[in-house]
């Protein structure tokens, strides 16, 4: 069995055309705490027939702050979704890997790629809340031994979709000659998106397993920094940073005109106003032209996609705004 982590599984492999291309892909996040299954389903529909890249939803066993409100689990969701759309693509920003064994995470992973007919983003984290934890009785651990279980949950799902089986031995999970069969209707594998910006623990994981960054909402003032250390981080293991997508979340309020800017903007403040919304550092709030200068920006960094919490969760007016002014400037 494998005795530890390997190389880094991206360095000198040929990448899909999905994650190479240099266009500015912008998905919409829908935390989907209050919502029920229909209000999913709805915007996932109108994502499509919008032409929106992408759908994404969070991994939380209950509300994060507010454990009263209904909150569908995000696994089961998702596939839901998957099953009811045609092109849409569906994450997860981002699962915890607390919560799933990464092998029957793996088994799961190609079985949905596999029903999808090759849509599923696998988002993945180390986990961010204590509290559904201590209510669940899961393991919470330190960050240094949370990141250190991703790390290894990586490589288990790196050995899974190259070579369909799995065989290995860390601190954490021990995995003996496990077949993960089909395998994914992606190749080389369904896109695996990391989230967050630590640098000691973090971003060494993006270097070596990602195909795809996610800067989450909170280091959205740090941007061209943390870029910084991900390159140098990449340089020091011989993988080309262009092989990795980067990623933003961000909050966008985005107005049909100007003059009901503040309204829109107030909307934002009230619901997406904390520190770690990142709502200011994000600059996204504004009427369509404002919002496309602001992800220009963004592109010349090198950012490939966008990933967006809108104002008003997904309103049909805010999606249907969002194609026919900011994407279609994009798909120009």
């Amino acid at each position: 069995m494998s005795g530890g982590l390997g190389a880094p599984p991206a360095c000198g492999e040929e990448r899909s055309d999905r994650v190479l291309r240099h266009s500015l892909d912008i998905g919409v996040y829908v935390p989907q705490m209050g919502m029920t299954y229909p209000d999913v389903l709805h915007r996932a529909h109108r994502c499509e027939e919008l032409g929106i890249e992408s759908l994404w939803l969070y991994d939380h066993l209950c509300g994060p702050g507010a454990p009263e409100i209904d909150s569908l689990e995000a696994w089961t969701l998702a596939t839901a979704l998957l099953s009811r759309t045609e092109r849409l693509r569906v994450g997860h920003m981002v699962l915890c890997n607390q919560f799933r064994h990464p092998a029957v995470l793996a088994k799961m992973a190609t079985t949905l790629d596999q029903i999808s007919a090759g849509r599923l983003q696998l988002g993945l984290g180390s986990g961010s809340i204590e509290d559904e934890h201590l209510r669940t009785g899961l393991d919470w651990g330190t960050f240094a031994e949370r990141s250190r279980r991703l790390g290894e949950a990586l490589e288990i799902l790196t050995q899974a979709f190259a070579s369909g089986r799995v065989d290995f031995a860390g601190e954490h999970y021990q995995v003996r000659e496990m077949p993960i069969r089909p395998g994914p209707v992606q190749q080389p594998r369904p896109p695996i998106v990391v989230g967050g910006v630590g640098e000691k623990h973090t971003l060494p994981l993006v270097a070596r397993y990602a195909d795809v960054w996610n800067v989450p909402t909170y280091a959205l003032g740090e941007l061209e920094r943390k870029l910084s250390v991900l390159r140098a981080l990449c340089a020091d293991i011989g993988r080309d940073p262009a092989t990795i997508v980067m990623s933003v979340e961000a909050v966008m309020a985005l107005s049909p005109d100007e003059a009901t800017l503040p309204e829109v903007r107030a909307v934002a403040e009230k619901r997406f106003g904390g520190p770690g919304f990142g709502l200011q550092e994000g600059g996204l709030i504004g009427t369509a032209p404002m919002i496309v200068e602001r992800l220009q920006h963004w592109r010349e960094l090198g950012f490939g996609q966008v990933v967006l919490f809108t104002h008003d969760r997904g309103s049909d007016r805010t999606l249907e705004l969002l194609a026919s002014g900011v994407i279609s400037e994009f798909a120009r």
